[in-house]
C-alpha cells in the first residue's frame, strides 16, 4: 500500500470527490471548478503523504486545503445561483469542512 492509503483523510478526500461529481451544479464553469478542486485536493494529499520532511508535507497538504476550500465554494457559488440544492451545497460544506481540519492537523 502506499502511504496516501493509510490515511483518513484520503478516503474523506475521495467522499468529497464522488459528492461534487454527484451533485448538481448548472453553470458549467463552477461545476468543472469544483470537480477539478476536489480531485486536485485528492491528489495532494497523496502527494503529500509520499514526502519525506515534514515541511514539504505541511507545503502540500496546505495546498490541498486550498484546493478543497476552492471546491466548496464553487458548490456554495452554484447554490447562490440557483443552480444546486440547498441541501446538497450543506452535504458538500460539512464533507468540506471535515477534509480541511483534518488537513490543518497533519500541516
Amino acid at each position: 500500500s502506499l502511504p496516501h492509503h493509510r490515511l483518513q483523510v484520503w478516503q474523506l478526500a475521495l467522499e468529497l470527490v464522488r459528492l461534487v461529481h454527484q451533485v448538481r451544479i448548472a453553470d458549467a464553469d463552477d461545476r468543472q471548478q469544483a470537480r477539478k478542486a476536489a480531485s486536485s485536493c485528492a491528489r495532494n494529499i497523496a502527494e503529500g503523504a509520499a514526502r519525506c520532511s515534514r515541511a514539504d508535507k505541511a507545503r502540500v497538504y496546505a495546498i490541498a486545503r486550498g484546493e478543497c476550500g476552492e471546491a466548496v465554494a464553487s458548490v456554495e457559488l452554484s447554490g447562490v445561483k440557483g443552480g444546486s440544492a440547498l441541501a446538497d451545497v450543506q452535504r458538500v460544506v460539512e464533507l468540506g469542512s471535515r477534509v480541511s481540519a483534518m488537513l490543518y492537523r497533519l500541516g
